[in-house]
């Protein structure tokens, strides 16, 4: 039952226990009772929206920063991790395997607020030694949903005399 609750959850937040209880054929309370055991276990961290920025007149750019740290001896990558998450600008941290240790997401109003983040906030810190800077161009899809409208194309054939 978790697994199914997630599941949808993580597709579409907004169902509501009724329709969620329905879905995975339980009685409402049974999975209100489940989602509040997920969410105090830390399980469900919260539930955000997913928003198409391009259709709106907010602009925003969005940044994906390939960082190589020199992890501390006892605390690995946990440390400067949690320093980087924590700054404002900083939407995801993960540890990664490759050619760099930390993925950090970050948003921001200008390519120019991007770069002083980097420049004046992530590589300066003491464990940092290097970064790359790539810039979101376009979002396809986002947590399993596809943020572009689908073109038709005319299936009818071409008709020349």
């Amino acid at each position: 039952m978790r697994n199914s609750i997630l599941r949808i959850l993580d597709k579409n937040s907004k169902v509501s226990l009724e329709d969620l209880a329905v879905m995975i054929d339980a009685p409402v309370d049974k999975v209100r009772l489940e989602i509040t055991k997920m969410e105090e276990e830390g399980v469900i961290c919260g539930y955000p929206t997913l928003i198409n920025w391009d259709k709106t007149d907010f602009e925003k750019v969005t940044a994906w920063i390939e960082v190589k740290v020199t992890p501390q001896r006892g605390r690995g990558f946990e440390k400067i991790a949690e320093r980087i998450y924590r700054f404002d600008e900083v939407e995801s941290v993960y540890l990664m395997s490759g050619t760099f240790d930390l993925a950090v997401l970050i948003e921001g109003r200008t390519m120019r607020e991007v770069a002083d983040f980097v420049s004046s906030k992530l590589a300066p810190l003491e464990s940092v030694l290097s970064t790359s800077t790539n810039f979101v161009l376009k979002k396809y899809k986002e947590h399993g949903l596809e943020l572009v409208s689908k073109r038709r194309e005319d299936e009818r054939m071409l008709y020349t005399p």
